[in-house]
């Protein structure tokens, strides 16, 4: 059956030496054994340090309430040891781990986080052989899709919105909303069922891929995959961010992750590109490829190697774009490319490598 865990913790007691540190040993393992077996949520109450914030990064989901802060050192060891002067708050609240990942959801009070925790387990198996309860069906509401998904290219939207028009009733639960905004990741229902919501979201960065992306999305594909739960993935996505900076942070690395994930994922799988997939991204959002059981495009959904104008950069240089206006040669070239390929105003060229 699942655990639930609430915690409020000091660390290990340095009177005890080797023995405390061996007793939180014992519980790691435990916690370890038990991944992918059963749900684990952890629920943290208070100050938690040391061996007190290790158990809960092994558990599938970790609540924190508003007063509460999770480290691995406390501010007393790290003014002694880097001479820095911080309070409990800055050094691991929850302002601080819901943008790094640690923290998936926070709650304002205790008795609020159990709700969430109890909200959490609603989505979920009682254990990985069994499949989650089903509710019954509550309608979703009634969005006109021209109202949800912008036809223009580059008009922002919020992806939730597309989400809620599919799911159960219009209801998410967002699993680690503040941390890599570029992607989605939220529990639903659709008709009763227990489903998982993989999503780009064109609001922040474009939705791009980019590293910390990748690992939320992939950390999620996993979890949805351990536990039954079938996956509905939106991609509206221009591929993944380039750049030194994303290099540096080893982007191939967690890209890679996000594919391993979709890839051994035995879960129905939907994908749905509703305006744009590019480049490896296409490839990584549960592509046809990669195994997905079912991948439908929108109307006016792009699939290629690039966007036209980053094709026309390439392939046509300088000073075949015309003399009198460079720029506008460019976006002619651009149109041009993009009806070429996309196959509007006939059917689409992409359509036999979709579904």
């Amino acid at each position: 059956m699942p655990v639930v865990g609430f915690i409020e913790s000091g660390g290990a007691r340095m009177q005890e030496g080797l023995a405390a540190l061996g007793g939180y040993g014992r519980i790691f393992r435990e916690h370890v054994a038990l991944s992918g077996v059963v749900p684990q949520i952890s629920v943290i109450c208070g100050a938690s340090a040391g061996g007190g914030s290790y158990a809960p990064a092994l558990t599938d989901f970790v609540v924190m309430t508003r007063q509460s802060s999770m480290f691995l050192t406390g501010p007393a060891v790290v003014k002694e040891v880097m001479g820095e002067d911080v309070d409990a708050a800055a050094l691991g609240g929850p302002d601080v781990h819901e943008r790094n990942g640690v923290c998936h959801l926070v709650a304002e009070t205790e008795v609020d986080a159990a709700l969430l925790a109890r909200d959490l387990l609603d989505h979920l198996p009682q254990h990985a052989g069994v499949a989650p309860q089903r509710w019954p069906l509550v309608p979703a509401p009634d969005y006109l899709p021209d109202a949800v998904v912008p036809t223009e290219e580059r008009r922002v939207y919020d992806v939730r919105d597309v989400a809620r028009a599919i799911v159960d009733g219009g209801r998410l639960l967002e699993i680690s909303p503040r941390y890599a905004r570029n992607v989605v990741c939220a529990l639903a229902r659709i008709e009763g069922r227990a489903v998982g919501i993989v999503a780009n979201q064109p609001k922040y960065l474009g939705g791009v891929l980019n590293a910390e992306a990748s690992q939320k999305a992939a950390r999620f594909v996993r979890t949805c995959n351990l536990f039954g739960l079938p996956l509905v993935v939106l991609v509206d996505t221009p591929g993944f961010m380039p750049g030194t900076k994303q290099e540096a942070e080893g982007v191939i690395r967690h890209g890679a992750k996000l594919v391993h994930a979709f890839s051994e994922a035995t879960v129905p799988r939907v994908t749905v590109v509703l305006r744009k997939a590019f480049g490896g991204a296409f490839i990584a959002m549960n592509s046809k490829d990669l195994g997905a059981d079912f991948v439908f495009a929108w109307p006016q959904a792009q699939l290629g190697v690039m966007g036209s104008k980053q094709a026309v950069g390439i392939h046509a240089p300088p000073r075949d774009r015309g003399r009198d206006d460079p720029a506008r040669a460019r976006d002619a070239l651009a149109e041009h490319y993009a009806a070429s390929t996309s196959g509007r105003g006939r059917r689409p060229a992409m359509a036999s490598s979709m579904t």
